[in-house]
């Protein structure tokens, strides 16, 4: 079964294809979200607040996110916990 992590405002991503969540300050990270945004394979999912969170899918999407790092982090750690079959 497929488990939702949210990643701030309602939005959500499948935890099963995740395969990074990073910050968004360093220079290689801001040219992959440029490419994305080139490629169309960006989604925006902060709300039109600042983006403290890039998400790497396995289907070579990005997602990003307005919660930091660490936060959506804990989210998949308790996910786990909880009976979820991350692998």
């Amino acid at each position: 079964m497929d488990r939702l992590i949210n990643i701030g405002f309602g939005n959500c991503v499948n935890a099963q294809k995740v395969i990074a969540v990073v910050d968004p300050d360093a220079a290689p990270i801001r040219r992959m979200v440029q490419n994305a945004k080139e490629l169309h394979q960006c989604i925006d999912a902060t709300q039109g607040r600042r983006t403290k969170a890039v998400i790497v899918m396995e289907n070579q999407m990005v997602v990003l996110s307005a919660l930091v790092p660490d936060t959506i982090g804990k989210r998949f750690a308790s996910v786990k916990d909880n009976g979820g079959d991350l692998v």
